[in-house]
């Protein structure tokens, strides 16, 4: 049988300190896990956060009773950060990261948004244990200074040019980057992963030299969203957009074509540092409604109710968590032909692709016209996060991938009493959680 693990998960930023769909990822993972009886450890530097934000996060996130939120912070405040982002070791940050790392004999140790964090932590040995080392390749970082392959500020990567790309974005050079840091430290690690193809295929595309293998995001199901759903909240047919409001999620590039589109309105839910200028963008057309942030409780009845959901981006997403928190309940999206957002709907046959305004506008026609359409498009997107994204899929694929770096570096999984390392991690973890 398998006894209850010692988790230590590592990354800048985690809710409620935090900013996108890589942070409630983890907030979901930490929760699962702490659902099955393992005990977790969450390791965020809350002065990264307030490097970038420095009021209090707008929505409070409960902690689960299993999981131990431990917040990296320093009367240096933003010197912290900037000393590891200029050097790749954790620095100020380390004692602590050494204390916790030597506070238990952790099992698994997983790294995430490491950017603030420190390359350098990678190779940090706890004392005792016998750890495998993960790490999620939640953004592009370890090929990009930038995280996202946004290039000059402007565009989408399409070959690298980092130097002049770093300095044209108005971030500090990182000389690290070339001196071999990175990949030394990449040697501790056992296996890496990515939420798509695409984003494995992009880090051996741009040089990283570790194998990366593919583990879908997941989200809770959300079927009583569509069973009983809650009352509609807007008045008019609408098409909704959630996410951040930054330049890389690509709104500015609906809102223009709206006083085009079918006759219905655009919700959009979020808030960033672009807000004020798609406010402004925005403001000649009453089709269009910002309704701030908003917590997940709020966002499921805007879900169920939509049209569709748009996703827009225009640089590489590494997933695109908004695509499945629409197939939860039942709704197609539309998303641009970039990263991994056509992949998602590949899989599902749950929406359509575009290239151009012409195709987003024709698809959106199409959806406003035949809501059986959208309905048979929901349902198959539907049947898909079944099949791959929900807590149950993901953990199966988690554990695996667990015991595959546990016998390729100890040669046997240490958490393991005897031969049952082939039963299934869903039901070893319910059984952990029974006994």
């Amino acid at each position: 049988m398998t006894r209850p693990l010692n988790f230590l998960h590592l990354t800048t930023f985690y809710p409620p300190y935090s900013f996108g769909g890589d942070a409630m990822y983890l907030y979901r993972l930490c929760h699962a896990l702490g659902d099955l009886g393992h005990s977790v450890d969450v390791v965020h530097c809350r002065d990264a956060y307030h490097l970038l934000h420095p009021g209090p996060p707008e929505i409070p996130m409960p902690d689960h009773p299993n999981v131990r939120r431990h917040e990296l912070r320093s009367r240096w405040t933003w010197a912290s950060p900037l000393l590891t982002q200029q050097t790749g070791y954790p620095l100020l940050k380390a004692p602590a990261l050494r204390r916790i790392l030597d506070g238990k004999p952790y099992d698994v140790i997983h790294f995430h948004n490491m950017s603030l964090l420190g390359a350098r932590t990678l190779a940090m040995q706890p004392r005792h244990g016998t750890a495998v080392k993960l790490y999620t390749t939640h953004e592009h970082w370890l090929v990009c200074p930038m995280h996202v392959l946004w290039k000059y500020n402007s565009r989408a990567c399409e070959k690298p040019d980092c130097l002049r790309c770093t300095l044209r974005g108005r971030r500090p050079p990182q000389l690290w980057r070339y001196t071999g840091q990175l990949e030394r430290a990449s040697r501790h690690v056992d296996q890496f992963v990515s939420p798509s193809r695409f984003t494995a295929r992009m880090h051996a595309e741009r040089g990283f030299p570790r194998p990366v293998a593919h583990l879908p995001y997941f989200i809770e199901r959300a079927d009583g969203d569509w069973r009983t759903p809650a009352p509609r909240p807007h008045p008019r047919p609408y098409f909704l957009f959630v996410g951040r409001l930054e330049v890389i999620k690509g709104l500015q590039s609906v809102i223009p074509i709206w006083n085009r589109a079918p006759d219905a309105d655009l919700l959009v839910a979020g808030t960033g540092g672009y807000e004020a200028e798609l406010r402004a963008l925005a403001a000649g057309n009453p089709r269009i409604h910002f309704l701030g942030p908003l917590p997940q409780s709020r966002l499921a009845a805007l879900y169920r109710h939509a049209l569709a959901v748009i996703v827009p981006s225009i640089t590489y997403e590494t997933f695109g968590i908004i695509i499945i928190e629409a197939f939860a309940r039942k709704r197609p999206v539309i998303v641009r032909n970039l990263g991994a957002l056509p992949e998602v709907v590949e899989d599902s046959g749950g929406g359509f692709i575009y290239n151009t305004d012409e195709q987003l506008l024709n698809g959106l026609g199409r959806l406003a016209a035949s809501p059986g359409l959208a309905e048979d498009l929901g349902e198959r997107g539907y049947q898909a996060f079944l099949k791959w994204w929900t807590r149950e899929a993901h953990l199966k694929f988690y554990f695996d991938y667990l015991v595959q770096a546990a016998a390729k570096r100890y040669g046997r999984v240490p958490w393991e009493d005897g031969p049952e390392a082939a039963v299934n991690h869903t039901e070893r973890g319910t059984a952990c959680r029974a006994s």
